[in-house]
């Protein structure tokens, strides 16, 4: 009983030290809808770089505020988010000045660090509710987010290419949507044959990312249920 409220007030209590409230795992599943949703639309626009750039900075900070429960949380999630949000933007205005492996670096340890924390408030919960969907959701969204750039990050620290494009599209690089596809696809264990990884690493994250996928569904689905079924069973 302790244990679960004590659960509760660390998942629950926001850093009232700050002034503000609990930023809510719904609108963080917002922001990657809207990312995930125009992802392949605006990229081909005029100026579509810097809308997906806009989306992405949000849902970072969506994503830094969604686990800000804690002011030590939050003070860790702001650190690792600067450097991804910033060399965002800087690589994109002046590509030359930092590379993308800096804000792919960052921006991986910064997901991470946020798919940790929300994949504790779900185990932690007492009972399911909206906030405990919408976490269990951007968590697994975010791991695709994930491996989207470590698939981009591999791709430009090999010289010799990654991955190759069994299309007739010409020179390819994992970039942008072609990295979200492959991420997804692969995440979903769905895999088209397109794109093949071909160097060591770039299997390995494949591989990885496949077994991720089955066994996220597989135990979320185990916890879920479990806590969806739990309140009955105290009541009988």
């Amino acid at each position: 009983m302790n244990e679960n409220a004590h659960a509760k007030e660390s998942l629950e209590t926001v850093p009232q030290r700050f002034g503000m409230h609990r930023f809510s795992t719904v609108r963080l599943l917002i922001a990657l809808a809207l990312l995930f949703l125009s992802f392949p639309f605006v990229e081909e626009l005029k100026g579509g770089d810097i809308i997906v750039s806009i989306l992405l900075s949000l849902v970072l900070i969506a994503a830094v505020l969604a686990v800000s429960h804690r002011r030590s949380t939050l003070v860790v999630a702001v650190l690792l988010a600067i450097p991804a949000i910033i060399g965002r933007w800087i690589d994109h205005f002046r590509p030359h000045l930092v590379p993308p492996a800096v804000f792919l670096i960052a921006g991986l340890v910064l997901v991470a660090f946020v798919v940790i924390n929300l994949l504790r408030f779900v185990l932690r919960a007492p009972s399911v509710s909206i906030e405990v969907l919408c976490a269990s959701v951007s968590a697994y969204l975010m791991l695709g987010l994930a491996w989207t750039m470590a698939y981009w990050l591999v791709d430009q620290l090999t010289p010799g290419g990654a991955f190759s494009f069994n299309t007739n599209a010409g020179p390819q690089s994992m970039n942008g949507f072609t990295g979200f596809y492959f991420s997804f696809i692969t995440l979903s264990t769905v895999g088209y044959g397109d794109i093949t990884p071909v160097s060591r690493i770039a299997r390995w994250l494949a591989a990885m990312e496949a077994m991720t996928g089955l066994l996220y569904v597989a135990v979320l689905i185990a916890r879920l249920v479990a806590l969806y079924s739990s309140p009955k069973s105290n009541d009988s």
